[in-house]
């Protein structure tokens, strides 16, 4: 599947643009744990998968530059010298937000262009807006050998983010994708930005993601509004982000915080503590534990923070039915997306086939099911 992605960009590109091109594997990634704790400076446990995008970038001497999406059918072309962000929800955000943030690093770099195409699914919560970013950021400092380090890189990825999509997202997606290792999940500390990693080996079971095949438009506002009042609570306890409170300093406060705010800071709390739970039950090949904490983080998600919808409830509620299943939950910002499930491996394709027909029963639409690989994070592709 990976290597005709690739002829396909690489094709795409010479076909086009009469060169050859570098190319450059940037995957996607899962989280095992660790949902909206990112930007509040707290623990994460992601892993890079074997799904992502392929890039194929070159240097022109044409004066200006070319991006082309080859899954959209969609190309835009650039002047480096007047980069603005274009119309919400803009493919090119991501690109052309990426180009200025190095520009902003005062690095020098000419007219490009580039070829790309993902096989994330759409929609899935797997971080293909990073994965996009990864892939220009590397492939310019590849090009115009810029000497970013890869911590450089990511954090051009996340300021793209910010300043030309518009979502103030944490470091976990940009990391995790450059950062990925082989079979492994990273223990990642947001603050300090440096991980641990884990091998994963599950034994007699695997981790199994279940796409709902819906996106609710409330996502980027209520991420958003969400990030807001989390820094609202930080500074009302006089701490730099939520990561440095306990249940304790949140309830001195409670009084002084909208209940539905108390509830999400709570949440965060407790998450950022399942995280690091989860972390030495890995160590311990405690799977029951680990699939408790994992159960504990969708309520938390459903009831507390209040991101998830009535398609991923249903997947895990099912899946909390199947003893088979250790632990379900929403995985992504939210409101659609996937779930991710650790199922006994010789019950995931039963189970596959029980929860997809319920799904269609209840929704009248199909969910769609991926058995992934854990995988090495941004790279050249030889």
């Amino acid at each position: 599947m990976r290597a005709k992605l690739i002829n396909e960009v690489k094709n795409t590109f010479i076909s086009i643009f009469k060169t050859k091109p570098i190319l450059i594997f940037s995957p996607g990634r899962i989280n095992i744990i660790g949902e909206h704790t990112d930007y509040n400076d707290g623990f994460v446990f992601p892993a890079a998968v074997n799904k992502g995008i392929v890039a194929a970038i070159q240097k022109t001497d044409a004066n200006i530059s070319t991006a082309y999406a080859l899954d959209m059918d969609s190309k835009v072309e650039f002047d480096l010298d007047k980069l603005k962000p274009l119309a919400e929800g803009s493919w090119e955000n991501y690109v052309c937000g990426v180009v200025a943030e190095i520009k902003n690093k005062n690095k020098v770099i000419g007219n490009f262009n580039i070829v790309f195409k993902g096989n994330i699914p759409k929609g899935a919560g797997m971080s293909s807006s990073a994965a996009l970013e990864n892939s220009v950021v590397f492939g310019l400092n590849e090009l115009f050998n810029l000497g970013l380090t890869k911590h450089d890189m990511i954090l051009i990825s996340q300021k793209a983010e910010h300043n030309y999509v518009g979502v103030k997202c944490g470091i976990m997606d940009q990391y995790a994708s450059m950062f990925g290792i082989k079979n492994n999940a990273l223990l990642l500390d947001c603050r300090t930005i440096e991980s641990k990693p884990y091998e994963i080996d599950f034994k007699d079971h695997q981790l199994m993601l279940i796409n709902t095949n819906v996106k609710h438009s409330l996502s980027d506002s209520a991420y958003n509004d969400r990030r807001s009042a989390c820094e609202n609570i930080a500074e009302l306890l006089g701490v730099k982000a939520l990561r440095d409170a306990t249940i304790i300093d949140i309830e001195s406060i409670k009084d002084k915080v909208t209940l539905e705010n108390f509830q999400k800071a709570l949440y965060v709390i407790q998450e950022n503590n399942r995280v690091i739970m989860a972390s030495k039950a890995i160590e311990d090949n405690d799977l029951e534990t680990l699939g408790s904490l994992i159960f504990q983080s969708h309520k938390g998600l459903q009831h507390q923070y209040k991101v998830s919808c009535n398609e991923l409830d249903f997947l895990v509620e099912h899946a909390k039915k199947n003893k088979h299943v250790l632990g379900a939950r929403m995985m992504g910002g939210g409101f659609g997306g996937c779930t991710i499930n650790l199922i006994a491996k010789n019950e995931a394709k039963p189970f596959a086939k029980t929860i997809a027909k319920a799904y269609k029963e209840k929704f009248n639409r199909d969910c769609s099911i991926y058995f992934i690989k854990l995988s090495q994070g941004t790279h050249l592709v030889k």
